[in-house]
C-alpha cells in the first residue's frame, strides 16, 4: 500500500459505530509546570477505556458476510481482546479470544461481558498467539491482528485525523506510545502527510524498546525479553507494516523507565482525576523527558492517553514509584556509628526534609545501617547536594534511587542478615503469576541447594517477582548456573548489588 491508500482508508474508516470522538483536553497543571501547552487525547474515555476498538472494529466491519460467517479470533492479554469482542458483538458474529492463563480476572471478565468466548492458554502472549493461529485454521475463523494489518492501522489513524481537526493552535509535536506499532503508524502516516512540520515522537519503555531497536537495526528484530510493567506495550516484535510506516514517518523515539511512567500516571490523575494504565502514561512521560532534555518552552505538545485498564492492585506499586520518578523522593542507604546519639545526628544532617521511609538495622557493635526515603523539592540538584552533605559529615552513603532491586525488594526486608551462610548468591526472578505459581517456582528450583533468602511481593501484574539467595558451594557454581538456565525463568544475578552488600549479605 502507498501513502495515499492509507489516507483514504483513514478518512473512510468505519470506527464511529462503536468509538467516540474523544476530547483533546488541555492539562492545566502539567502545562503550567512544564511551561508548554500539554494537550491530552483522551482515548481512556472510549467505551472499553482504550483506543483498540477503533482498529478492531474497522477491520471486522470491512469483512464480507461470507468471510466472517464462522466468526473471528484474536490473541490478546487485554485491550485488543475487548475491542474485538465489542466489534464482533456489533457485527453479530462469533468472537473467540485466546488469552494467557496469567491474564488478570478483570480483563477476562470484561471480554466475557462483551460476549467473547475466552480460551485461556499458555503463560504468555506468544503461547496464546500460536494457539489462536491454530484455531484460526481448524475452526475456519478470521484472525484479527492487534497491529500488523492495514485496516487496523487505518482505524487507529483516525486519532491523528481527530487531533488535527480539534487542535485550536499550531501543534509542535505529538507523543505516541508504541507496542507493536499500529497506533503510531496510523497517526504518523496521516499527520505527517497533512502537516510535515509536526514532529511525531514515539515513546517506549526502556525495557521493551522493540521499535527503537528495530529501526536502529534496519529491520524488525525480536527482543529476547520485554519488561512487564507496561504490559499494554510489552511486545517482543513489532509489525512489518508498522515498522515500514514508522521508518518513513516517525521523527524520533524516546524511552522512559518505570519510575518516569509512574510519575506521569500521577500527573494525568492530578489533571483529569482519571487513572491510566502504565501504557497510557507513556506519552506524558515521553513529553516530560523531551521538554527537559531539549529545554523547550512555549510549545504545543499532544500526548495520547491510550488506555485506562489498570488493575486496582497495581496502584500501590505505581504510587510507591511515582515520587522517585518525579525526582521528588530519593532512596539512600547509609552506615552510622552504633553509639548513643548517632541516629539523631544523622537525622540532623538530613535536615528539615520530609522522611517518607526509615528503616534502621543493628549491624554490629561498631556500625548500624539505615535505609531512608527523603522528600525533595529541587529534584536532582538537591539529591546530589544531600549526598555530598552526608558524605562530608563522614557517613558512607549510597544513592539507591535508581537501584531496581532495592526499590522492588530490599526496602521491604532491610536487616535480614545470616552470618552463617558462607556461599550465598543472590538472584532476581520473574515468573508467570497464577494460582500455584509460587509453589511451581520452588519445585523448579529444586532441593539441591538451600534457599537462604527469599522475598516475594505481589505487584498486581501478570508476572511475579522474587528475590532469592541460594547457598551454593564453589565447586557447584557451574551446575547451579546450568540449572537456572534450564528453568526458563527470566533472571538476573544481584550478588554484587550494593544494596545487598549493605543490608543483606
Amino acid at each position: 500500500m502507498n501513502t495515499q491508500d492509507y489516507i483514504t482508508r483513514i478518512d473512510s474508516a468505519r470506527v464511529y459505530d462503536v468509538a467516540d470522538r474523544t476530547p483533546l483536553e488541555r492539562a492545566n497543571n502539567l502545562s503550567q509546570r512544564m511551561e508548554n501547552t500539554i494537550l491530552m487525547k483522551r482515548e481512556d474515555l472510549q467505551p472499553i477505556h482504550s483506543f483498540k476498538l477503533r482498529g478492531a472494529y474497522n477491520k471486522i466491519a470491512g469483512l464480507s458476510d461470507d468471510v466472517v460467517s464462522k466468526g473471528v479470533i484474536c490473541s490478546s492479554a487485554g485491550n485488543h481482546a475487548q475491542g474485538v469482542a465489542l466489534a464482533a458483538k456489533r457485527r453479530n458474529v462469533r468472537a473467540v479470544v485466546v488469552m494467557p492463563v496469567t491474564t488478570p480476572n478483570i480483563k477476562v471478565d470484561a471480554v466475557r461481558v462483551l460476549g467473547g468466548e475466552v480460551i485461556l492458554h499458555g503463560d504468555n502472549y506468544d503461547d496464546a498467539y500460536a494457539h489462536a493461529r491454530e484455531l484460526e485454521i481448524s475452526d475456519k475463523l478470521v484472525f484479527i491482528h492487534p497491529f500488523d494489518d492495514p485496516d487496523v492501522i487505518a482505524g487507529q489513524g483516525t486519532i491523528g485525523a481527530e487531533i488535527l481537526q480539534q487542535a485550536e493552535a499550531t501543534i509542535d509535536a505529538i507523543f505516541v506510545p508504541i507496542g507493536g506499532g499500529g497506533l503510531i503508524a496510523g497517526i504518523a502516516v496521516y499527520v505527517k502527510t497533512k502537516n510535515p512540520d509536526i514532529r511525531v515522537i514515539g515513546v517506549e519503555p526502556a525495557d521493551s524498546a522493540a521499535m527503537r531497536d528495530s529501526l536502529n537495526a534496519g529491520a524488525p528484530i525480536t527482543l529476547e525479553h520485554v519488561g512487564i510493567f507496561a504490559d499494554g506495550v510489552a511486545v517482543r516484535r513489532v509489525g512489518d507494516l508498522s515498522f515500514q510506516l514508522c521508518a518513513q514517518f516517525v521523527d524520533e523515539i524516546l524511552t522512559v523507565d518505570t519510575d518516569q511512567v509512574c510519575a506521569a500516571i500521577r500527573d494525568i490523575f492530578e489533571d483529569t482525576r482519571s487513572i491510566v494504565e502504565p501504557a497510557g502514561g507513556l506519552a506524558v512521560a515521553g513529553a516530560k523527558k523531551y521538554v527537559a532534555d531539549n529545554n523547550i518552552s512555549g510549545k504545543t505538545l499532544v500526548t495520547i492517553n491510550c488506555g485506562a485498564n489498570v488493575n486496582f492492585d497495581r496502584l500501590r506499586h505505581i504510587a510507591e514509584r511515582a515520587a522517585v520518578g518525579e525526582q521528588q523522593e530519593m532512596l539512600l542507604a547509609a552506615e552510622i556509628p552504633e553509639e548513643p546519639g548517632s541516629f539523631r545526628r544523622f537525622c540532623e544532617t538530613i535536615g528539615r526534609r520530609g522522611i517518607t521511609e526509615f528503616n534502621y538495622r543493628y549491624s554490629d557493635n561498631q556500625n548500624a545501617h539505615v535505609f531512608a526515603g527523603v522528600q525533595l523539592s529541587r529534584g536532582m540538584q538537591e539529591r546530589l547536594e544531600l549526598l555530598q552533605k552526608l558524605s562530608d559529615a563522614g557517613y558512607p552513603v549510597i544513592d539507591l534511587s535508581d537501584n531496581e532491586m532495592a526499590k522492588l525488594h530490599v526496602r521491604h526486608m532491610v536487616g535480614g542478615r545470616s552470618p552463617h551462610i558462607a556461599n550465598e548468591r543472590l538472584f532476581r526472578f520473574e515468573f508467570p503469576e497464577r494460582p500455584g505459581a509460587l509453589l511451581e517456582f520452588l519445585d523448579a528450583i529444586g532441593t539441591n541447594w538451600n534457599i537462604s533468602l527469599f522475598h516475594y511481593r505481589n505487584h498486581g501484574s501478570d508476572y511475579g517477582r522474587i528475590l532469592a539467595g541460594i547457598d551454593v558451594a564453589m565447586n557447584e557454581t557451574d551446575e547451579l548456573e546450568k540449572h537456572l538456565t534450564k528453568l526458563g525463568y527470566t533472571y538476573w544475578e544481584e550478588s554484587n548489588n550494593p544494596a545487598y552488600a549493605m543490608f543483606l549479605a
